[in-house]
């Protein structure tokens, strides 16, 4: 498909520049289409019997298969959750932290991530990121960790900022554990997991998935404990009470996915151009570029699909407000007075003309 054929795909596109996948991606025809055609299927089939019980089966593991594949996963080392934040959840439940352990992250983390980290019981120590250059974020990282340093947990693409953090030389140079929120970055730029432990997928975002969709990938399953059992977590139900956890990564699939939700996720991933990479970030680098001449971007030298730049008048939230009314959709990074324009490859140059002319 070409460019116009694939925009033209996105119906929001017809009445706004929408500029936010950092929050939730746009939901194309065919992803709107298989949703309300699973839909029908579980009326009529009435969510029950042999049948339907064995095509939720098999559409559960077309998506873990298919969802792997874009993070360079084996289908066997994901799981399915709802978000990141089930991701991170699973992850520090079973990872084992004790009194005195310490996890590194960045100043910058999506509460997503943050969070789980202090209920962990660790200590959180903050490496400062987006105040240094780019460049230097991961001498900054491997300064923060000691002895105690148990864990490193940060985000691939920090969610303020567009940086992207240096998560594959963190885990070649300390050779330490290494959680990664992915949801600023799978689908928005090329993900491959490689010798990384845990990396999560947030797939209502740059997947233009619908929500509550995500993933979570765990390098070696049998060494993260169990920690938040679900009723997909074990083998064949054993009527002595005893617990066997399923092989893989699916012994952390976090419960019930609804299954229209499932059937939008998959034409999402089946509709993701090859060259959408190149795309977003052609685009990314051109709104930088344009915001600048006129507002202060807040790092120029972002290699991320997210643009953040200082608000005019220094009302985030106002200024959102009076975009959306002149029909361009970003979001206001709460507490910063900045804005944020996410650049996917569904835009094109038209919605950062619109950006542009209602921002003057």
């Amino acid at each position: 498909m070409t460019r116009a054929e694939v925009r033209a795909e996105f119906p929001v596109l017809e009445r706004f520049a929408y500029l936010n996948a950092g929050t939730l991606g746009p939901l194309s025809r065919a992803t709107i289409a298989a949703m309300a055609e699973r839909d029908r299927l579980d009326h009529e089939l009435g969510r029950g019997g042999k049948p339907w019980i064995e095509s939720v089966l098999a559409l559960r593991e077309r998506v873990r298969e298919k969802l792997a594949r874009t993070i360079g996963s084996p289908s066997a080392n994901l799981a399915l959750t709802s978000s990141t934040t089930d991701g991170c959840n699973i992850v520090l439940s079973g990872f084992g932290v004790r009194r005195g352990d310490e996890i590194v992250t960045t100043n910058s983390e999506h509460p997503g991530l943050l969070l789980p980290l202090h209920a962990s019981g660790a200590r959180v120590v903050v490496a400062e990121v987006t105040t240094r250059p780019t460049a230097e974020t991961l001498e900054v990282l491997l300064a923060a960790v000691t002895p105690r340093t148990r864990l490193l947990a940060l985000s691939r693409v920090i969610w303020t900022t567009g940086q992207v953090m240096p998560v594959h030389e963190l885990k070649r140079e300390t050779g330490l554990p290494v959680l990664v929120d992915g949801a600023q970055a799978v689908g928005a730029i090329p993900t491959d997991v490689g010798e990384l432990d845990y990396y999560t997928v947030s797939c209502q975002k740059w997947l233009c998935g619908p929500e509550p969709t995500g993933g979570l990938y765990v390098r070696d399953p049998q060494r993260l404990r169990v920690a938040l059992p679900t009723s997909f977590s074990h083998r064949p139900l054993e009527h002595e009470g005893t617990f066997a956890p399923k092989e893989g990564a699916a012994r952390f699939d976090f419960g019930w996915l609804a299954t229209p939700a499932l059937a939008g996720l998959e034409a999402a991933l089946d509709g993701a151009p090859e060259w959408r990479f190149d795309r977003a970030r052609e685009l990314a680098a051109r709104a930088r570029k344009l915001i600048a001449e006129h507002h202060e971007v807040v790092r120029p030298e972002a290699e991320g699909t997210l643009v953040s730049f200082v608000a005019p008048g220094g009302d985030a939230a106002a200024a959102a407000a009076r975009l959306y009314d002149a029909g361009v959709i970003v979001r206001d990074l709460p507490g910063t007075g900045w804005l944020r324009a996410s650049c996917g490859w569904w835009n094109d140059e038209s919605d950062l003309e619109c950006l542009l002319s209602a921002l003057s």
